[in-house]
């Protein structure tokens, strides 16, 4: 709960963007409500400070949400970032990105998500930019990242 306060408090112009234009949450609320959904974590930075916060829900929803701490580690968040997901044994994780949010796309594309499609979203009608993650034991079925596959979309992170 530290982590997720913490992190709220001290969000990255771009990601504040995202949870509040895109999604239209309050980052004090949202933040820490997410945290308690699924399998969530967090990276504290060489430098002690809590960097990121993060997880994954049930139905396979990932997420992540930076304080600007992260962009003095890029490379070591980015290897933290490719652990997690390579530990991760869920078929597909997906979600959609505020395509405003330039330093989350680049490390979506590092860790190998795929961009399926741009859609508006939220209150404000943004475009976010939907993503998904197969993992190798799944590449079999070439159909596991179409929409239809998924569960339906709720309205939060």
């Amino acid at each position: 709960m530290e982590a997720a306060v913490y992190v709220a408090s001290n969000l990255r112009p771009d990601d504040y963007r995202e949870v509040y234009e895109g999604h239209g949450h309050f980052p004090l609320f949202s933040i820490p409500q997410s945290a308690f959904i699924g399998d969530s974590y967090y990276f504290k930075a060489p430098n002690g400070k809590i960097a990121a916060i993060g997880g994954v829900q049930e139905d396979g929803r990932i997420w992540m949400l930076c304080t600007p701490t992260v962009e003095k580690y890029p490379i070591t968040y980015a290897r933290f970032c490719k652990q997690f997901l390579e530990s991760r044994d869920e078929p597909l994780l997906w979600n959609i990105v505020d395509k405003r949010n330039i330093i989350h796309l680049k490390l979506l594309k590092f860790l190998g998500f795929k961009f399926l499609r741009e859609l508006k979203y939220g209150p404000n009608k943004l475009t976010f930019i939907e993503f998904c993650y197969v993992s190798s034991s799944s590449y079999s079925d070439s159909n596991v990242c179409s929409p239809s596959r998924r569960s339906a979309r709720s309205s939060g992170r």
